[in-house]
């Protein structure tokens, strides 16, 4: 399965609320052709209506290459079962819903449809998110490939080795942007208590945050070592980083929150 494939056999993005539009301009912009793409959305944009040749809420292709579903997991019960007819076949299913194991696709879809599974985050917004992904057994590797093909328009992609990692997945990447917004939160306010403006702590805090991911990304050195790189013995870092790791410290409070993450994404699938 290739590019080549899709455009002949055709997409279907089943939901394009925030997600599913990032998806989409990406795969545009990518250049497939927007006469091989089928939306099904109950509430669509004004940018997706305007999108000129695109399949919005028609009669779906008889094989389409992929299905992407990108519906909220408390949507799924009323819109995947118009999609049975698809299921057993050729067709690849794609869920980027948080929480639901490919096993409640097979029950749905039957047991012999390839599905993936891909737990993508919100930086995916702007290009800027990271997905991971793994298949069932049925997914061959070219279709693996498209796949992360088609999920790289977002951001990074990486493939995990078992479904089963794909609760600390949830609650490093797919959870991890909430807690980046609260440190963000919290310098500011820090800010703000020292006697700076709010809206000059908040600039502050954003762009320092900001500026530290895209050089962890970018640089050589791991961040333990960035981190030392910034820090001066007996300096103002320094002063700061004692309190941080200090007992019950922020290493402390990230591995509790990771792990209640976990543990809830766990009892989702259940």
């Amino acid at each position: 399965m290739n590019m080549q494939d899709l455009e002949t056999r055709g997409l279907v993005l089943l939901g394009c609320g925030k997600m599913g539009s990032a998806m989409l301009a990406g795969w545009l912009a990518q250049g497939l052709p927007a006469a091989s793409v089928w939306v099904l959305d109950p509430k669509p944009s004004a940018w997706l209506q305007g999108l000129d040749g695109l399949n919005l809420n028609a009669a779906l292709p008889v094989d389409p290459a992929i299905v992407l579903i990108a519906v909220k997991p408390q949507m799924m019960g009323a819109a995947l079962p118009s999609l049975q007819a698809l299921g057993n076949g050729s067709t690849t299913f794609v869920s980027v819903a948080a929480g639901t194991p490919i096993s409640k696709f097979e029950d749905i879809l039957g047991r012999n449809t390839p599905i993936i599974r891909a737990m993508p985050n919100t930086p995916a917004a702007i290009s800027q998110g990271i997905t991971a992904m793994i298949g069932n057994r049925h997914v061959a590797a070219p279709a693996l490939d498209l796949c992360e093909m088609l999920l790289s328009a977002v951001g990074q992609v990486v493939r995990l080795k078992s479904e089963s990692q794909m609760d600390a997945v949830t609650a490093v990447s797919g959870s991890g942007p909430a807690y980046v917004f609260l440190m963000i939160e919290a310098m500011a306010a820090a800010g703000v208590k020292q006697g700076l403006s709010r809206d000059l702590a908040m600039q502050l805090a954003k762009a320092t945050v900001a500026g530290a991911g895209a050089l962890a990304l970018v640089a050589d050195e791991e961040p333990d070592q960035l981190r030392v790189n910034v820090t001066s013995p007996g300096g103002t870092t320094a002063a700061a980083l004692e309190v941080l790791n200090d007992q019950n410290g922020l290493p402390d409070l990230m591995r509790a929150a990771v792990r209640a993450a976990a543990e809830r994404s766990k009892a989702l699938g259940a």
